[in-house]
């Protein structure tokens, strides 16, 4: 196919390079500006549902990453001492949601999306400004970079949760907010320990292990701390000690082979106002940029990944048809992504203040809910995620064989 149209994106995480991918196979040129100097991301993990994994079959991708799922046997919600509140058998899960939930780095993600791109479709080390967004008569996006401007059909902005593209665009929005919550993620081996998939709800605090392909582990936890604060000695290790070492195993173990800098910690924000669009002119926001939600979901890379198939299906569409502009398209993918994605946000919000319960009484009642329908009706926490797993991608045919088409 003719490669006519130049897509250049802005951002080099995960919907960046889906979008670049997926852009790449409708026939767009396409170029990736990534600030930093590799494409090699934080040392955290990644949890792909089935709507993710549906929409990498477009590009041919999902099939590679469903051979990476590691959960396999039982796992859980439990309570600090060890009281299982919820027991899921990895197999029933996938079952019934319609395929597996896969634990990945984003590292592993990250290249082999990028080992989809054409050779010098990415530049890192080169940040990118917006300076004008282009028009729908005609007049191109502009990018500049250290190396010059770029002119562009269309412009994917995948700059983050504090996008420069979001506020160059909507200058008025007011931004992201703070979730009230602060996160601690390490990702390393834990030989001769065996963990089953889990996550431990306490008083304001939470803590979640679980296994990967590679034989690592993917420990997370979050508690409820004024914006900014962080450990009076520095070392975040320490902090996780104080916070959680007394819980039950494996928590101690995997804190005990923890070196301090393993551990990342972020305070979470969220965008709790939409922008007016996900774009304007020949510019798109995609990802946090545009939807930034609290991760208690596990959505906010799937909802990234989500983005850049949908986006490449509308301006695929525009080419095709021959009639419709760039921003017709872009209008299109602003029609299907924004009141999906709020609601998730707003679920993901909900979800937050759920987990991390502050009140004694209230997690006495919390605990004994879910113990209670567990119970009775194992399934039905996992029925209120079918709105979210249960997407499927707008376009055949794709490059991978597992899904079928459906809604945007």
């Amino acid at each position: 196919m003719a490669q006519s149209s130049h897509a250049v994106v802005i951002g080099g995480g995960i919907g960046g390079l889906t979008a670049a991918v997926a852009l790449h196979r409708a026939g767009r040129r396409v170029t990736v500006l990534e600030r930093a100097g590799s494409l090699e991301p934080a040392g955290a993990g990644i949890s792909l549902s089935p709507n993710a994994l549906r929409a990498l079959d477009v590009i041919g991708l999902g099939d590679e990453i469903r051979g990476l799922a590691a959960w396999q046997g039982d796992g859980g919600l439990r309570t600090p001492s060890g009281r299982w509140l919820m027991r899921s058998d990895g197999a029933a899960v996938a079952e019934r949601l319609g395929g597996p939930i896969v634990l990945l780095h984003r590292a592993t993600l990250i290249d082999r999306l990028a080992d989809r791109l054409p050779p010098g479709t990415v530049r890192t080390g080169a940040p990118a400004t917006l300076a004008d967004p282009g028009d729908a008569a005609g007049r191109p996006a502009r990018v500049t970079t250290p190396d010059g401007d770029l002119e562009a059909d269309l412009v994917v902005a995948a700059d983050g949760i504090h996008s420069a593209v979001r506020r160059a665009l909507f200058p008025g929005h007011p931004g992201v907010v703070y979730s009230g919550f602060t996160t601690w993620r390490i990702t390393m081996p834990l030989p001769g320990v065996e963990v089953a998939p889990h996550e431990t709800w306490g008083r304001g605090r939470l803590w979640g292990t679980q296994p990967m392909k590679d034989g690592r582990v993917y420990a997370y936890a979050a508690a409820l701390e004024p914006a900014g604060e962080r450990a009076p000695d520095g070392d975040e290790k320490a902090e996780l000690v104080r916070r959680f070492g007394d819980w039950h195993d494996p928590v101690p173990a995997v804190l005990a082979a923890a070196r301090p800098g393993d551990v990342l910690r972020h305070d979470v924000h969220h965008i709790a106002e939409p922008p007016p669009a996900f774009h304007s002119g020949r510019v798109v926001l995609l990802g946090d940029a545009a939807h930034a939600m609290p991760p208690l979901l596990g959505q906010g890379g799937n909802q990234a990944i989500e983005d850049a198939i949908v986006l490449a299906h509308a301006v695929s569409r525009r080419s095709a048809s021959g009639g419709t502009s760039t921003t017709d398209a872009l209008a299109t993918y602003t029609a299907a992504r924004l009141p999906r994605t709020m609601t998730i946000v707003r679920k993901a919000v909900g979800t937050a203040r759920l987990n991390l319960m502050p009140s004694r009484p209230g997690i006495v009642v919390r605990d004994a809910l879910v113990s209670g329908v567990s119970r009775v009706a194992p399934t039905l926490f996992l029925r209120g995620l079918d709105d979210i797993v249960g997407w499927r991608p707008p376009q055949q045919p794709y490059a991978s064989g597992e899904a079928p088409v459906g809604n945007p």
